[in-house]
């Protein structure tokens, strides 16, 4: 029998990115049922999102991604379930890269691996961070721990208990799943994605990412 897969959508003030984000999707022989969960905005991503053929959760107010995930499993009734940010526009088709290593039970997770960045970001350490992190508390290696386009086979995320915001998420969630046995499988795509450059603005968010991946390793190291 045929697994049933949703794709879940956190999406926050991405009403000029939506449309394109779903529109490769719709078709997808692999999909069976995509839910965007506008996490607040406070433009029309949720008016956009509603143009097509999928489910529009809305928030009242930004809750922060690990919430607005939790807000998606519970209405998910696919066998397994995929998580995929709203700005990689067209590139979103390349999630069926993600999907079929489950189907096929070949692993339980899957995580993109995204090809390099076309313009200079930070110096990797927010990047080195996550991996030193996971590394630290598994003995496993994942390059990609940063990554949000992931798929699961459903048990794992009813098993893992999924933090609630900030850019730690990931991290958490992948020491978790290790922890527990499950196996995760990196896939290379050609997925694409709004880029942090070497500016102010840059700095600032790969700050925040820093900060939020140190203080979820210092609470996973409480959890112990």
């Amino acid at each position: 029998m045929k697994k049933t897969v949703t794709i879940l959508i956190p999406a926050f003030n991405e009403e000029e990115r939506i449309g394109n984000t779903l529109k490769p999707l719709l078709n997808s022989k692999w999909i069976d049922e995509i839910i965007i969960i506008d996490d607040g905005s406070s433009d029309y991503t949720a008016k956009k999102a509603r143009e097509y053929n999928v489910i529009v959760s809305r928030l009242e107010k930004n809750m922060g991604k690990g919430w607005a995930l939790q807000h998606g499993i519970k209405q998910a009734t696919g066998d397994i379930i995929g998580f995929l940010d709203a700005d990689v526009e067209e590139s979103s088709i390349e999630i069926e890269k993600l999907i079929k290593p489950v189907a096929k039970g070949e692993c339980d997770v899957t995580i993109a691996q995204f090809p390099s960045a076309k313009k200079k970001g930070g110096f990797g350490l927010v990047k080195n961070l996550a991996k030193w992190g996971i590394y630290y508390y598994t003995k496993k290696s994942i390059t990609s721990s940063l990554s949000g386009q992931r798929v699961f086979n459903r048990e794992v995320l009813e098993k893992i208990k999924l933090p609630e915001g900030g850019y730690g998420v990931e991290v958490e969630m992948t020491i978790d799943i290790l922890n527990q046995g499950y196996k995760i499988l990196e896939v290379p795509v050609q997925m694409k994605h709004a880029e942090t450059g070497r500016d102010l603005k840059g700095f600032l968010h790969r700050g925040k990412q820093f900060l939020h991946i140190f203080l979820a390793l210092l609470r996973y190291s409480q959890k112990r």
